[in-house]
């Protein structure tokens, strides 16, 4: 199961309610992975801040995404940063793999596995 882009839009009292309920919505061993905007990146701080719709939204850092998920029982896998290189540095885009770890890119990805309380 992913969601992108969706809990910055949750009031953050009501997030841990919905990890619960992607919890137990998976199978044993299930996978979730949470998508969302990099606060760290400045290019994602600006377009978010051009759009009326995320006005409001509260953006998550990656740390607070993990803390979720473990306080929800999953385990943390791996997290990923991604499209760190804009369009007119597009010749980069080769080595974004290799870098995906470090958190430079617009948006990163949270993957977790369900595991037993």
């Amino acid at each position: 199961m992913y969601c992108n882009e969706v809990f910055h839009h949750i009031p953050s009292h009501e997030r841990l309610a919905i990890v619960d309920y992607v919890y137990r919505s998976l199978r044993p061993g299930g996978l979730f992975a949470i998508w969302e905007n990099n606060p760290w990146n400045p290019g994602a701080r600006y377009v978010k801040s051009r759009i009326p719709f995320d006005r409001d939204a509260a953006m998550l850092t990656p740390a607070e995404t993990r803390c979720m998920l473990r306080a929800g029982c999953f385990k943390i896998l791996r997290t990923d940063f991604l499209f760190i290189f804009p369009r007119m540095l597009f010749w980069l885009r080769g080595i974004e793999p290799f870098v995906s770890r470090l958190p430079l890119g617009a948006q990163y990805q949270v993957l977790a596995r369900k595991v037993s309380p």
